[in-house]
């Protein structure tokens, strides 16, 4: 009998021994800590190491632990909008097939596409369509994507990093807002260590009004010693066919062309810079390497929309002006802007959801002298010393 009830314990202890194993691994996978789902494991949404960037790795369930670490995760590159991916355009040109699809061979080892050879799509054959620019184009991307696939070459005013209409933006983060600035005023789009965009707003107060209508007439890119500028020309009547763009370089206008390559180009201290035609008229790309891409479309506020939104303008001015979406390389985390504010990694965006125009404040910070000025409370661009402003 004495010997049965040993057994019986016997039994009853390994069962509580087992229990417990369970309960301390369900704990370690579950909860905090180095687990397979929200800690340092596996599982993407929950580890800052994982493709979404969310989550701390401390959390109980990843995602809970947001407060200050919103999207911050541990790295660097894997938020929406923000194109950090060195192995994207790390890749050679090789010779076009027959039927002449450009072929591209990716070179960037830890790259999903090492050592692999993307050809443009049939309906697009090449990154650059030749004599009819109103073609797609091929967008090559060896990192992550790996794809060659077709895309328009002009701005995408619902994508990531857009600026378009009655300033309607698109941040690095998604979220839809709008910056009203002042008409005849000019604010800092983006202010990075190496790299300020500043605009210039253009706009009408009708009588009763308690703001101003704004749109951006003219978009100032300075980095180094040097500025670009793309602007709108003030028109009286719109006309597709007349280019309303104007384009200077270090304060001296540029004269980009209309056959052969459409471009005009530059080596500035060693970073090429690129304006591009992906239009006859009014569209136009531009790429200061390494550091940022535009695509760029004029267009005006046409009769149907002056009076639907009663912007009551003039007869004579069709206040033309600028469209653009913009793709960053390399920014830091305390990138300054009205709009570069929204890649930085740990931004969780401040505007009210869900209303038809969720505003965004920060005039007073973002502010210019002028188009041409990197000076603002939170700016952070600064020109090399002894530079000379144009």
């Amino acid at each position: 009998m004495a010997s049965g009830k040993s057994y019986i314990w016997v039994a009853f202890f390994v069962f509580l021994m087992g229990t417990e194993a369970v309960l301390a691994a369900n704990k370690g996978n579950n909860s905090s800590g180095n687990g397979n789902n929200d800690g340092n494991g596996n599982k993407g949404d929950d580890n800052g190491n994982g493709h979404n960037g969310k989550g701390n790795g401390n959390a109980n369930k990843g995602d809970d632990n947001r407060k200050g670490n919103k999207d911050k995760g541990n790295g660097k590159g894997n938020k929406k909008g923000k194109d950090d991916d060195p192995h994207t355009t790390d890749y050679d040109v090789l010779t076009p097939l027959p039927s002449g699809q450009e072929r591209h061979f990716c070179k960037g080892k830890g790259s999903p596409c090492y050592f692999k050879t993307l050809v443009c799509p049939a309906e697009c054959p090449g990154k650059k369509p030749k004599k009819n620019k109103r073609n797609k184009g091929c967008f090559v991307n060896c990192g992550s994507k790996c794809e060659a696939t077709c895309k328009w070459r002009k701005p995408n005013c619902d994508g990531y990093g857009s600026l378009c209409y009655d300033p309607r933006f698109v941040g690095g983060d998604g979220v839809m807002f709008y910056f009203h600035g002042a008409k005849g005023g000019n604010f800092a789009i983006v202010s990075d260590d190496n790299l300020q965009i500043n605009a210039h707003f253009i706009g009408t107060r009708p009588e009763g009004r308690t703001r101003d209508y704004t749109w951006v007439q003219a978009l100032a890119v300075m980095f180094d010693t040097h500025t670009l500028v793309i602007a709108a020309n003030r028109v009286m009547h719109w006309d597709d066919n007349v280019d309303a763009l104007s384009i200077r370089w270090n304060g001296e206008a540029i004269d980009v062309p209309t056959d052969g390559d459409a471009e005009w180009k530059t080596n500035a201290d060693e970073r090429q810079v690129l304006v591009e035609r992906t239009d006859d008229t009014n569209n136009v790309r531009v790429k200061v390497a390494g550091l940022v891409e535009l695509h760029i479309k004029v267009r005006p506020i046409g009769k149907e929309e002056n009076k639907v939104h009663n912007y009551q303008l003039p007869d004579d001015d069709a206040f033309a002006h600028l469209e653009t979406q913009f793709k960053f390389t390399n920014l830091s985390d305390l990138v300054e802007g009205v709009l570069g504010k929204t890649y930085r990694p740990d931004y969780v965006s401040p505007v009210k959801r869900g209303v038809p125009m969720p505003m965004m404040g920060g005039e007073d910070k973002y502010q210019t002298p002028s188009l041409y000025s990197p000076l603002c409370k939170a700016c952070r661009f600064q020109r090399p010393s002894g530079f000379a402003s144009i």
